[in-house]
């Protein structure tokens, strides 16, 4: 399988379980590994035998500024659901950074990363 990733899509959401994450929200990163074939579109050089990595942004983007969830593991999973909904695409790596996360000490990131697989 080939692959296309996104790396550090940004967005801003309202995840969280705590009432302050809900109401202030913050700023979630997104990595996302599409694998599926593209030696179609190496050959065509059409755009329409790939996934359109752009509108994959944006439908990432869509989903994290939408409805709130408590879980990073909920919000990694309703990404992973949409992208393997792109017909062409056969697995997904996702990962959710939620680098604002309210932890009393100090780290770096924090993140649930899940692979998942066409039916």
């Amino acid at each position: 399988m080939d692959e296309i990733t996104l790396t550090g899509v940004r967005a801003f959401g309202h995840h969280g379980v705590f009432d302050h994450e809900r109401r202030e929200g913050q700023e979630f990163v997104v990595d996302a590994t599409l694998f599926l074939d593209t030696s179609r579109a190496a050959e065509t050089d059409e755009v329409t035998d790939t996934v359109h990595y752009g509108e994959v942004a944006e439908r990432i983007v869509a989903i994290v500024e939408g409805e709130p969830v408590n879980l990073l593991e909920r919000l990694v999973q309703r990404l992973a659901d949409a992208l393997l909904a792109e017909p062409l695409v056969h697995r997904v790596r996702v990962t959710v950074h939620k680098p604002q996360a309210p932890i009393t000490v100090p780290f770096g990131d924090v993140s649930v990363t899940i692979q998942r697989s066409a039916a």
